[in-house]
């Protein structure tokens, strides 16, 4: 079992900058994978970036250039960068870590507004 648990949402003016941090705990040593995943109300969830043990990651096309991903190995933590937010990111953001099956956050609202 792996617990995660997100820290870092709230309301943040258009063009700013947001960081989320996502702690994992428990069975942590095996994760394969971490990141964050989003859902906008009314629609599904979606990726917005993940990174592997091996470093590579991927993103999502539409936070490409403007969110980055960094992981603590050693504190088992996964932080989401976001900079230049847009009103269409406002989502609430999932935390997600792979081991042998995914493990999900609470989530965290992020909301961008003037």
């Amino acid at each position: 079992q792996v617990q995660l648990v997100e820290s870092g949402g709230g309301l943040v003016q258009p063009g700013g900058s947001l960081r989320l941090s996502c702690a994992a705990s428990g069975s942590s040593r095996s994760i394969y994978a971490m990141g964050w995943y989003r859902q906008a109300p009314g629609k599904q969830r979606e990726l917005v970036g993940i990174k592997y043990s091996d470093g590579r990651t991927n993103f999502a096309d539409s936070v490409k250039g403007r969110f980055t991903i960094s992981r603590d190995n050693v504190k088992n933590a996964v932080y989401l960068q976001m900079s230049s937010l847009k009103p269409e990111d406002t989502a609430v953001y999932f935390c997600y870590a792979l081991v042998v099956t995914p493990y999900w956050g609470q989530g965290t609202q992020v909301t961008v507004s003037s």
